[in-house]
């Protein structure tokens, strides 16, 4: 069993994710440490970009400010590197295609092997195109991690079946942050994709407070958190490590208590 299963086996998922560099390179590997310790299961790094499609503002500062730190690629593999050698949860990498093929396939997913990457998750890389770098991230042992849109209705069973590690499930359309509400029906997605693989489903994009996640644990595998633990940090910078902490403890308890939950909570 690779360590992303064992990041959902028996129990359900708190993903977190933070921006490395930002404020630096060494905060990161701090933050992410003590996301750990809070009870984070697994933890998703970004790797800043000057263009995040995906993002809404809070993350694109932050990749602003990190780039702007001189965060690079080598210094973002060797964060995590060092990160590896001290956790065994799953580490994945988000980020976008120009910076993996500008440091070139081969080369990243070698270094990704040897920093103890275990996945990769590249929102503008179409389903259509993943062969592009499926195979390589494979050989070294990434994982590249499948997204399904709440427009993919009429893909959804084309996408999950061919998932691997987990799916993350975005939970609204637009870009990333927190919303007030979510108004997808999520349940009725996630039942679609139980049809036809067993792959764990995280639900990601809005979730915030502890009963979006409690809400969202009661019919996925998993709740993942980013612009929030982002703020957090923008917010208090160099002395996150407390409020970090405590906001992680908290989600991390909030999907853990999977008892009834009425639809209201989700929003």
């Amino acid at each position: 069993m690779n360590r992303i299963a064992q990041a959902f086996c028996g129990k359900k998922a708190f993903i977190g994710f933070l921006t490395a560099g930002d404020p630096t390179l060494e905060k990161s590997e701090e933050y992410i440490l003590e996301m750990a310790r809070a009870g984070a299961d697994l933890i998703e790094i970004g790797i800043p970009f000057s263009d995040p499609v995906a993002e809404g503002e809070v993350i694109e500062k932050a990749d602003q400010r990190a780039l702007a730190a001189g965060t690079t690629t080598d210094g973002v593999l060797e964060l995590a590197a060092r990160v590896r050698k001290k956790l065994s949860i799953p580490l994945v990498f988000l980020t976008y295609i120009n910076p993996v093929f500008t440091y070139g396939y081969e080369r990243f997913f070698q270094r990704c092997e040897e920093s103890g990457i275990d996945g990769i998750i590249i929102p503008d890389l179409p389903f259509e195109e993943r062969d592009e770098i499926a195979g390589i991230a494979k050989k070294h042992g990434v994982i590249p991690i499948t997204m399904i849109a709440p427009t993919s209705e009429e893909r959804i069973s084309k996408l999950a079946q061919a998932a691997e590690g987990f799916i993350y499930l975005v939970s609204s359309m637009g870009v990333t942050g927190v919303r007030s509400e979510i108004v997808t029906d999520l349940p009725k997605i996630v039942s679609k994709i139980r049809e036809v693989t067993e792959v764990p489903v995280a639900v990601g994009f809005g979730i915030a407070r502890p009963e979006q996640a409690k809400a969202i644990a009661a019919f996925a595998d998993g709740a993942i958190v980013g612009s929030r633990i982002v703020s957090i940090i923008q917010e208090y910078g160099q002395q996150a490590h407390k409020p970090l902490y405590e906001y992680v403890k908290e989600m991390k308890g909030a999907v853990s208590d999977v008892g009834a939950v009425h639809e209201s909570e989700i929003g």
